[in-house]
């Protein structure tokens, strides 16, 4: 089975880097094509602080790794409705985390699935206007909130589209599907190592001047963190 890996997340930043200086996508990277439902985030994280969601798009479809990796690399970066586009200055302060989707199963209620092992997706018909939502947070995401599952299911309904009054009835509407996934983060510092070490040079981007100096990364001499 394909696991998320370095090259992986190295491939996202390259893509990025490449958007920015306006340059053609980066030669396809070294590591297995199959096709895999796969997602890629970006957070951010300044000052030391708990790293903040800036993008996460992905497909529950199979998609070519790289191809895949490569789209969802920028669309989550620049085209997640939530945000506003990730700017290049803000490069030293992100990690991005790719993640590949796998061990589908069909859940036998909206309950029955694990908070911290499952991703979930969920499909329902809205009561109110007979419109059909879906919606899926990753593995990860009700850990990080601290969430039940009754608590993640309420806020994934919202997230699906859903402004009506939430009660068993309507939470019985859901279709449930549970799925696991393997991930990769990797901080933009480590990928400015990665650069030196592998390639011997740092990162460039078009305007911006990228070294390190006492073990930080500095943009435009300004001092940023790596995590």
């Amino acid at each position: 089975m394909v696991s998320a890996n370095k090259e992986m997340a190295i491939y996202c930043f390259d893509t990025l880097i490449a958007h920015y200086n306006g340059e053609e996508a980066p030669p396809p990277p070294d590591f297995e094509d199959g096709q895999h439902p796969l997602f890629v985030t970006w957070k951010k994280a300044v000052n030391g602080e708990e790293p903040r969601l800036r993008g996460c798009i992905g497909t529950l479809q199979g998609r070519h790794l790289i191809s895949g990796f490569r789209d969802y690399a920028l669309t989550s970066a620049l085209r997640d409705r939530r945000f506003s586009p990730i700017q290049a200055k803000e490069l030293p302060y992100l990690e991005c985390t790719v993640s590949i989707l796998t061990d589908y199963e069909n859940g036998a209620d909206y309950l029955d699935w694990e908070v911290g092992k499952h991703g979930i997706i969920i499909e329902f018909t809205d009561p109110d206007t007979n419109t059909g939502r879906n919606a899926t947070y990753l593995p990860e995401v009700a850990a990080h909130e601290g969430w039940t599952r009754l608590e993640a299911i309420d806020s994934l309904m919202r997230k699906a589209g859903y402004s009506g009054r939430i009660t068993d009835s309507v939470r019985e509407l859901i279709t449930l599907t549970r799925y696991q996934s393997s991930l990769y983060t990797m901080h933009f510092g480590e990928y400015v190592a990665y650069m030196k070490s592998a390639r011997g040079r740092a990162p460039s981007v078009r305007g911006l001047k990228l070294e390190e100096k006492q073990g930080a990364p500095r943009i435009n001499g300004f001092a940023s963190s790596a995590h």
